[in-house]
């Protein structure tokens, strides 16, 4: 047994405490009484006892046993090496002592299991687990590694590894972790690749214009000599081609191009060549702003847009595309200054879609505008999605249009194949039903695999919330039966006095059984009840869905974009449950706005529009007859967005035939581009995953700056202000193409594009000894020549650690309230003396004292 002090500083105490407690012993100790001196002594043992503790005592009982945990560097700076690094640590487990227990465990970005502890080691898997290698993180490794097993336990960890960490610093973490029961051995490991080639760096000019010759700048780094292809596009289409020799080393290669597009340009460049050992360094992108006039997307939504041809296409350069061949990707957006959606489903775009959008207009500028007709608005789906968050309208209609009563069944698949992605849209577009619906309207939800499992019973939505938590926990799993299903739908609908039933079945699969469907939906339509039918995926029966959607009635709709199910679902409720369509002639009121003055000689008749409510900050231009808004606008983030709720064709009436109706479309144009000032902020890079932003005019004192990548994904990011109008922006974002957004306090704003290069973990790179020798040094470990070295004895001592601070301090209050009893009670007196003491006042001596005393009073 061993005593341990862990903070002995604190017994530097002591010294006061002798020096104090002598002097007073010496002084008067030996005239004190018994009690005085048994007092002393205890207060000399309570403030020793008090300062034993907070030294954090404990006594060791040394164990023989030992751990030996090897970590094995997988990340992607070592591919290939994976199977002689299992191999070496195979061998040198015969090596291994019986009193040793053995670990192994992989580690890159993350950190993984690949033997647990155990003292009977078995064969190590063939195949590591991939995980996530695009960084090697020493630090994280060495922490959770000795926290792994019983840290009581002398603790060998063994790093195989070539030391070229991109995240954190094993240093500092090793500050962290300092104790003498741990040593770290390493056993350098040299990367394999050989004949890698890197596109480091590629240069092209960050604004041009239209014709003007644009130079490009490209370095290409090589291990060896080589012939290779080098790539340029523009937006994602091939722009040229060159054949190039590669020298070892760096290689600049410069080109010209002349602009020959306007607005923003993404250009790349991309490597090839055999046998090549990283693919991942292969390609860099940058943008380019070539000026010119501003640009107009017009999508459709299936039919020509009259919309292109009112406009003034000799100042506007205007695209028309259908939402099928709208982009899909931030950087193409960007492409243009405003979007105009002319009667565009939300069933035929996409969640992501929508919310690239939302990013372009909020953080850099892109108007908006959607125009009304049966698929815009409330019709389309778009309730709940990005896009009503950035229309100056919502979709529900509040308390001003006679609604009808519903009785709605949604019965979703839950089988096994529904798993993943598809089960959890299709829970959120049920649980956005829900929201849409009334307190009066009735539901019910159905999910089914082999037979019918019910989820809501068919009621009034009493309690929407309960609903939607029921929903969305829904689990899927088993086969998928879909006639039992559709028949109890039919069943709980067709006894309710209901101005519509409506059913929408939702399936990514094939009925298990084959039945007679047209005779159940026949004697529902007898009912009133319709059925629209949702196909997703392409294993769905789309043949009997199609069919069964016809003959209910209903409507079809084939996903194979399972993010635009929630539009689906939210339309079908819609369609049913509200009346949205005003389809009479009417004169709007006209209010100050933008568009006023194109009125002033007459308003002309609207014919229809699509009902929906004014967001309070929205300024009205235009409003029917009972106060639903036709014509709205607003300010969204730096963007700015405007509805208009009737549409471009016959919806608006004599508007079509209107003198000024070109005009009242280029002033919706004009509304919807940029009004900010422009300042070229300059963004350059101060090393991985760190760029500085700077105001070159110095005219900003506080840059705000948003990032997001081409996906519309928001990029986590912290910014350290520098000077005014200077700061470091730090971000982890993956490699590829982003977009800064970056604004000041007055308002001006600009908007550019960079590429986050490749990782470091993908360059060529000799073994970091320096680092590992460090490791080991600091640790009393070694720099390994060969594996069966990691058993040797271990040098510092396994034992089971029990603190007894808590007992000195229990034994100080013990003492502490004896020496306050000895001093308040005294000493306890033998039995004999408390006898005779009880005795002596009744002899007759102490008597005649006291009558003498009581005489003199």
């Amino acid at each position: 047994m061993e005593l341990r002090l862990d903070n002995s500083l604190w017994l530097l105490l002591l010294l006061p405490t002798l020096v104090y407690f002598g002097w007073f012993g010496l002084k008067n100790f030996r005239d004190s009484s018994k009690l005085q001196k048994i007092v002393f002594l205890l207060r000399i043992a309570v403030v020793a006892l008090l300062i034993f503790a907070l030294a954090s005592p404990s006594l060791l009982r040394p164990v023989k046993e030992e751990q030996v945990i090897f970590l094995m560097d997988r990340s992607a700076s070592l591919k290939g090496m994976e199977t002689e690094m299992t191999l070496a640590v195979e061998n040198a487990l015969s090596s291994k002592k019986d009193h040793q227990s053995v670990a192994v465990y992989t580690f890159a970005e993350d950190f993984l299991s690949l033997l647990p502890m155990t003292k009977e080691p078995q064969t190590l898997p063939a195949e590591l687990a991939a995980g996530q290698n695009g960084h090697t993180n020493i630090a994280r490794a060495l922490e959770l590694a000795s926290n792994s097993g019983n840290t009581d336990l002398a603790t060998r960890l063994v790093l195989l590894t070539d030391g070229n960490e991109t995240q954190s610093s094993a240093i500092e973490s090793l500050n962290r972790l300092e104790s003498e029961r741990l040593q770290v051995d390493v056993w350098p490991i040299e990367q394999s690749v050989q004949n890698d080639l890197a596109v480091s760096r590629f240069e092209t000019p960050s604004r041009a214009f239209l014709g003007e010759a644009q130079s490009f700048s490209v370095t290409i780094d090589s291990d060896t000599e080589t012939e290779a292809k080098l790539i340029f596009s523009a937006n994602d289409r091939d722009l040229d081609t060159k054949e190039i020799e590669l020298s070892e080393g760096q290689n600049v290669f410069n080109y010209s191009y002349p602009a020959t597009s306007e607005g923003l340009l993404k250009y790349e460049v991309r490597v090839e060549t055999a046998d090549d050992a990283f693919l991942e360094n292969n390609s860099l992108a940058s943008i380019t702003e070539v000026s010119g006039s501003p640009e107009v997307l017009v999508v459709n939504g299936g039919e020509p847009s009259p919309i292109p041809g009112l406009l003034d296409t000799e100042n506007l350069r205007v695209t028309e595309l259908s939402s099928a061949q709208l982009p899909s990707s931030l950087s193409a957006i960007l492409r243009y200054d405003s979007i105009i959606f002319d009667n565009v489903s939300g069933t035929a775009v996409g969640e992501q879609q929508m919310t690239i959008i939302e990013q372009a207009v909020q953080q850099f500028g892109v108007g908006f505008m959607m125009v009304g007709g049966e698929q815009s608005f409330g019709l389309g789906g778009y309730f709940k999605t990005p896009i009503e968050r950035l229309l100056p309208v919502e979709m529900e209609v509040k308390g001003k249009h006679e609604l009808p009563s519903l009785g709605l069944m949604i019965v979703m698949d839950r089988s096994g194949s529904m798993l993943g992605m598809k089960m959890e849209l299709a829970k959120e577009a049920a649980a956005r039903s829900v929201e849409l619906l009334r307190p009066d309207d009735t539901l019910g939800v159905i999910a089914f695999d082999d037979r019918p499992w019910e989820i809501l019973p068919t009621a009034k939505v009493s309690d929407p919330q309960a609903a939607v938590d029921k929903i969305l926990a829904i689990t899927p799993g088993g086969g998928t039966e879909i006639y039992r299903s559709l028949e109890q739908a039919y069943s709980e609908l067709e006894d309710l006095e209901l101005q519509r039933k409506h059913i929408i079945l939702l399936t990514d699969g094939q009925s298990a059984t084959s039945s007679d469907y047209d005779a159940l939906i026949e004697n529902g339509k007898d009912k009133n009840i319709t059925l629209s039918t949702v196909s997703i995926g392409q294993d769905a029966d789309r043949n009997l869905l199609e069919q069964l959607a016809d003959t209910g009635s209903g409507r079809f709709y084939d996903v194979i974009d399972a993010t635009t199910i929630p539009a689906i679902l939210s339309r079908e409720t819609i369609m049913m449950s509200r009346t949205y369509i005003v389809d009479k002639p009417f004169t709007p009121i006209v209010y100050s706005s933008r568009w006023d003055d194109l009125f002033d000689e007459g308003i002309p008749q609207l014919n229809s529009y699509i009902a929906t409510t004014a967001k309070s900050t929205a300024s009205v231009a235009l409003e029917s007859e009972e106060g639903d808004p036709v014509l709205a606008s607003w300010n969204y983030g730096l963007g700015k967005t405007v509805a208009y709720t009737s549409g471009s064709g016959a919806w608006s009436g004599d508007f079509q035939s209107w003198s000024r109706w070109p005009d009242f479309w280029n002033r919706s144009a004009a509304q919807l581009l940029p009004a900010y000032e422009e300042i070229p902020y300059s963004v350059t890079r101060k090393e991985q995953g760190v760029y500085t932003v700077e105001d070159p005019t110095q005219s900003s004192a506080i840059l705000t700056v948003a990032a997001v990548d081409e996906q519309g994904n928001e990029v986590p990011l912290q910014t350290e202000p520098l000077a005014p109008g200077k700061v470091d922006v730090k971000l982890d974002a993956e490699p590829g193409l982003i977009f800064f957004s970056i604004s000041n306090e007055n308002g001006a704003a600009y908007k550019t594009g960079l590429t986050i290069p490749y990782g470091d973990e993908y360059q060529t790179a000799a073994a970091n000894m320096p680092l590992m020798t460090t490791l080991a040094e600091r640790t009393g470990g070694q720099v390994l020549g060969t594996l069966d070295e990691a058993f040797r004895d271990m040098t510092y001592t396994s034992g089971t650690v029990r603190p007894i601070q808590l007992f000195l301090l229990l034994a100080a209050m013990v003492l502490f309230f004896l020496d306050i009893t000895l001093r308040r009670f005294g000493l306890p007196k033998p039995a004999l003396k408390r006898k005779a003491t009880k005795e002596e006042p009744s002899s007759p001596a102490a008597v005649d004292q006291l009558i003498k005393a009581k005489k003199r009073s």
